[in-house]
């Protein structure tokens, strides 16, 4: 596996650049040349590649030699094939398996009962499905765009459900505890987190609160006796009501405590997420650029 050592931000305007980058989008291509935007975790530049191949396309990681100044002037390339994807795309600051520890902990706590247990296992005890939740990212551009940032966006909301269930009394806060830990798990098909992030086909078409619930289905169909048809629908309902109302894709709006409590985590969260990224930008005593997810621009 090729070892990345020397990251874009490391690099002077100037110097020469001998490095490995991806593809994240082709801006102009003729038969000389592409023009795109290369990237790594620590940022992205636009490059001229000089190319007569055309074989130079989105999601690609090449070894690159050439020089930088205001753009990246590309002399020299080839494919890599054997990398490490963190080393290219936006990575969460914290070891995942914390994060994952930190979710059980959440789980152990709240998720007790037999039919709650058995659906969150259904997930949780499937290697497959625990690869990508853990890879997965909360969004394209809005929120948690990174990898890992499903898994942290997750344990957060559910931080925060636990926080309000507690504080006003929920009657079912094993409800709304477990649909926080599942209110998004439609990503890991929503969104492709291999290469550029983007939505995939399923997603452009469905959206993770469809996928979501057919997940949810599936789960249940498997042992269907097992569960109440209170339960079912709660949790269901959870799932399709958690972006509160229709002009923010929920197909339903907010009708049960739980999803009153889980839309304002999920929300809060998201919301918090921006403003982070925001505050990493932006040197205190300044103005962030305008971020159209809070609708306004941050004094910090």
């Amino acid at each position: 596996m090729n070892t990345k050592e020397t990251f874009l931000c490391d690099i002077k305007s100037g110097s020469d650049i001998k490095t490995s980058l991806m593809v994240m989008r082709i801006i102009f291509k003729d038969a000389n040349k592409v023009v795109c935007i290369l990237a790594d975790k620590s940022g992205e530049a636009k490059a001229n590649v000089l190319s007569k191949k055309g074989d130079i396309t989105e999601g690609r990681v090449i070894a690159v030699e050439g020089t930088k100044d205001i753009n990246l002037d590309i002399k020299k390339y080839e494919f890599i094939s054997e990398y490490d994807i963190s080393d290219y795309l936006p990575t969460v600051n914290r070891p995942i398996e914390e994060i994952m520890d930190e979710i059980e902990e959440y789980t152990n706590k709240y998720i007790i009962s037999r039919e709650g247990r058995a659906l969150n296992d259904y997930f949780f005890k499937n290697e497959e499905f625990l690869k990508k939740f853990k890879k997965g990212i909360g969004g394209v551009s809005m929120h948690h765009n990174y990898l890992g940032g499903l898994a942290e966006h997750t344990l957060n909301v559910m931080h925060l459900t636990a926080i309000l269930c507690e504080r006003y009394g929920c009657r079912r806060t094993e409800t709304a505890m477990l649909a926080a830990k599942l209110h998004d798990i439609g990503k890991i098909h929503e969104l492709s987190y291999e290469g550029p992030f983007k939505y995939t086909l399923r997603g452009e078409l469905e959206g993770h609160i469809v996928i979501g619930v057919e997940m949810i289905d599936r789960a249940i169909n498997q042992n269907i006796s097992l569960y109440s048809e209170d339960f079912v629908m709660r949790i269901k309902g959870c799932i399709v009501q958690h972006h509160g109302k229709l002009e923010y894709g929920s197909p339903r709006e907010m009708k049960m405590e739980e999803a009153f409590i889980l839309n304002y985590a999920d929300s809060i969260d998201a919301t918090m997420n921006k403003i982070s990224q925001l505050k990493d930008k932006t040197e205190p005593g300044n103005w962030s650029e305008y971020d159209r997810r809070i609708e306004t621009k941050l004094y910090l």
